[in-house]
């Protein structure tokens, strides 16, 4: 029996998870009851919440073609997910061959999928990291990362949907220092984060059903969350809900959409 497959087996299917949760709302199938509970209720709360699930995954894709567009292809994305097609990999390398991803995630049922996350170009490569964001340090320090991504060249740090399951005292400011600090001068952080500054009621509710679940998750204002990009030069068009993003082949509906979901891109001196 592998790792993937001890860790699977210990999973408890009483209790909601996060990225079970959004996989259930993307309209994937690795999920249970109880996590589709939960997800319905966030969906009384919040209609749109799938739209929004899925216009970050867009948004992401956008982010990642422009930042192949300027030459940088190393990626490490933290809080990866069970796999959704198209995933960073695919996009990346669909622009650029011989990009590098690393994914970070320490989910059991993401851990069990990382197979498919390996699936890459033959000229490019990718690896999987089981770790915490909450602990920078043993990211930055695992071999796996050292092995595929070259951290005296650019990379781009992915944090799509994760920070918002940091608490305060979880320090998530300086987690994202200690990993923005670890890159060269061109590098860029993407990131996107759920927000009550938009529809404060209804998120309000979202939020309250997470945590009843047993799922923290934390809102943060728009300047809160343009915190995250302190000392970065943020490109254009700053911080924005996700699907004013540099959007391109959006259709009207799905830019009109409330998504609660502040975005942005920023570059590293």
């Amino acid at each position: 029996m592998t790792e993937a497959d001890r860790k699977t087996a210990s999973v408890n299917r009483t209790v909601p998870s996060s990225a079970r949760i959004y996989d259930y709302v993307l309209g994937g199938k690795d999920h249970y009851p109880v996590d589709r509970d939960a997800a319905e209720k966030v969906v009384a709360a919040f209609p749109t919440v799938r739209v929004a699930a899925r216009q970050n995954r867009n948004f992401m894709q956008r982010a990642v073609n422009e930042i192949t567009a300027a030459g940088v292809t190393q990626f490490l994305d933290i809080g990866t997910g069970i796999p959704t097609e198209p995933n960073l990999h695919q996009v990346a390398q669909a622009a650029q061959p011989t990009a590098r991803v690393v994914y970070v995630d320490n989910d059991p049922i993401v851990l069990a999928h990382a197979r498919a996350l390996l699936v890459g170009t033959s000229e490019g490569r990718t690896t999987y990291i089981d770790a915490d964001l909450t602990d920078p340090a043993a990211i930055l320090a695992a071999p796996q990362l050292r092995e595929t991504l070259d951290l005296a060249r650019p990379v781009a740090l992915s944090l799509i949907a994760v920070l918002h399951f940091l608490t305060a005292e979880q320090d998530p400011y300086g987690v994202v220092a200690t990993l923005v600090d670890a890159l060269a001068p061109g590098s860029f952080v993407v990131a996107s984060h759920i927000t009550t500054d938009l529809d404060p009621e209804n998120m309000a509710k979202a939020l309250a059903v997470y945590r009843q679940s047993g799922v923290f998750a934390q809102s943060r204002s728009r300047a809160e969350f343009a915190r995250f990009f302190d000392g970065l030069e943020l490109l254009e068009p700053g911080v924005v809900v996700a699907n004013q993003w540099r959007p391109v082949g959006e259709s009207p509906e799905w830019l009109d959409t409330q998504v609660n979901c502040w975005a942005g891109v920023a570059r590293k001196r």
